[in-house]
């Protein structure tokens, strides 16, 4: 008897303490790249819906860790004020409570998740005068093209704070899922099509992103640094990339294309700076839609490649997704 007693209280107690860490800081929890410590208001929102979920279950989920514990130690073997009723089997009160309030919880629950799906529908603008970033997925790494500024990074995505922020994506390579916990949530990105996601920062801060999609062997070294800055530091960050010594142009494109991590592009690319974002200080025009046309022109994997690993190579039969003529 004194065993059960003592496991009881030691269960009670661990729950408590899980609980309690949970929500005192979930963050060191449970990561901190996660919605749970958010940097701007989407992330905030899934934050806030997440918990209210939590507290409107536990009107089920509550009783039931509860009241097991005090049945078993009710009814427990030797317990003889106990009472025994054989020809107990059904009470309407009982069962009207056991199957009503769990039933008027999925209910409301499904009414308040479609609210919320339309009301942070990812397509949907939250601003005027976003930054237009174009996202390109490849084997394993992620491209970000700035075309209002003529730069693009591999490795790092960086936002100014207190403006809304548009990505358009793509891959040239089989399909990824494109998500950035702290800032919006997951979004697909298919070669051929374009997807969009809108988020926004607001307040400086370094998070993660990443690949959720299994693509391959490397897919889950597919992570990115974002960073969300100040308006003077968005500013430096762009002349730094203006200034950087390396274009996107036929050759660099080769190499980001084939297949390896951003560790590997950036040793082919920038040898002894492979812990550095990869900066370009140009991108040929309207290279993102290129990269979509190519897979409707016509031009996209031929049958004897590897699906997800196009070759840019001399003598492949991929085409680099833009036109001759245009200095690369």
């Amino acid at each position: 008897m004194n065993t059960i007693r003592k496991g009881l209280v030691r269960w009670l107690r661990g729950t408590v303490c899980l609980v309690f860490l949970l929500a005192a800081s979930p963050g060191s929890a449970l990561g901190a790249d996660s919605f749970l410590t958010p940097l701007g208001p989407i992330a905030d929102a899934e934050r806030e819906y997440l918990l209210d979920i939590i507290g409107i279950t536990m009107i089920a989920i509550v009783p039931v860790l509860i009241g097991v514990p005090l049945i078993l130690w009710r009814y427990r073997r030797g317990n003889r004020r106990a009472a025994y009723r054989p020809h107990w089997s059904f009470s309407k009160p009982l069962d009207i409570a056991m199957w009503g309030v769990p039933v008027l919880i999925i209910g409301f629950l499904s009414v308040w998740l479609w609210q919320h799906t339309v009301k942070y529908d990812p397509y949907k603008p939250l601003g005027d005068e976003p930054l237009h970033i174009q996202v390109v997925g490849l084997n394993w790494k992620w491209l970000f093209i700035y075309p209002e500024q003529g730069v693009a990074s591999v490795g790092e995505m960086a936002i100014p704070t207190e403006r809304p922020v548009t990505l358009s994506l793509t891959t040239d390579t089989v399909m990824q899922s494109f998500m950035v916990p702290a800032l919006a949530g997951q979004i697909y990105a298919m070669a051929g099509m374009q997807t969009q996601l809108n988020f926004i920062a607001d307040r400086p801060g370094t998070t993660r992103g990443q690949n959720t999609q299994f693509s391959g062997p490397g897919f889950s070294e597919q992570f990115f640094t974002v960073r969300a800055l100040s308006e003077a530091d968005w500013h430096s960050w762009v002349d730094s990339a203006q200034a950087a010594p390396l274009s996107l142009n036929r050759r660099s494109y080769a190499t980001l294309a084939e297949r390896g991590s951003r560790a590997e592009a950036q040793a082919a690319l920038a040898p002894g700076q492979e812990s550095e974002p990869l900066l370009f200080s140009s991108v040929p025009p309207d290279f993102f839609q290129h990269v979509i046309d190519r897979y409707h022109d016509g031009e996209g994997l031929t049958a004897r490649q590897q699906p997800g690993s196009p070759s840019y190579r001399a003598g492949g039969k991929s085409q680099l997704p833009l036109p001759e003529g245009r200095g690369l």
